[in-house]
């Protein structure tokens, strides 16, 4: 296989919109009609089912390192791997299934960053749990883990190519949150486990 077909494979995978299959599942609103209207594993949650937001949470995540990963499998170098992540992460937000919109991407780059190193995934996911849990804002955690990420990656990773992806994914995600910037600046942004109205 060559790059370009890989690439298209991981935007495919990553086009997969967990949060509205797992909703699906279990017969519940489509996440995009409630909340933040964002299909993602804490908005699914605000429907008050954690089984549902759990099997979102687990899929968008699984999406992105299997995609690292299988790239690796399949003989490619640790630079494409980290671009077939990206393809998988940029699926996931501009969905082709959903007319290429789609969820904000943090657990899916999560699942990014622990493909392409373990050490880097457990710095964002640590930065995400002490801001989610003293705040309770997940979009506050989402952004402290998004401005941690490239700097872990230097430290850890070195002047690598990879380094270059994971700043990419987090300027997108930053980006992707541009809303929520304005409601925390607002105090208008939804908390954690608040409800779906």
């Amino acid at each position: 296989m060559t790059l370009l077909p890989l690439l298209l494979a991981a935007y495919l995978l990553g086009s997969i919109p967990f949060a509205i299959v797992s909703s699906r599942l279990f017969g519940l609103a489509d996440p995009r009609k409630y909340g933040s209207g964002n299909p993602g594993a804490t908005n699914v949650l605000r429907s008050g089912n954690k089984a549902a937001a759990l099997l979102t949470l687990i899929g968008d995540c699984a999406k992105g390192w299997l995609a690292v990963w299988a790239s690796a499998r399949l003989g490619f170098d640790a630079t494409d791997a980290a671009l077939a992540g990206l393809a998988a992460f940029l699926g996931h937000v501009f969905s082709i299934f959903l007319r290429f919109n789609g969820g904000k991407g943090v657990a899916t780059a999560l699942g990014v960053l622990a493909g392409i190193n373990g050490w880097v995934a457990l710095s964002a996911l640590l930065v995400w749990l002490a801001v989610a849990f003293t705040t309770r804002y997940s979009s506050a955690a989402a952004l402290s883990a998004a401005i941690v990420t490239p700097a872990a990656g230097f430290l850890l990773l070195g002047a690598q190519p990879a380094v270059a992806v994971l700043a990419l994914i987090a300027a997108l995600l930053i980006w992707r949150h541009a809303s929520n910037i304005r409601k925390l600046l607002n105090g208008t942004e939804g908390k954690i486990g608040g409800s779906k109205a």
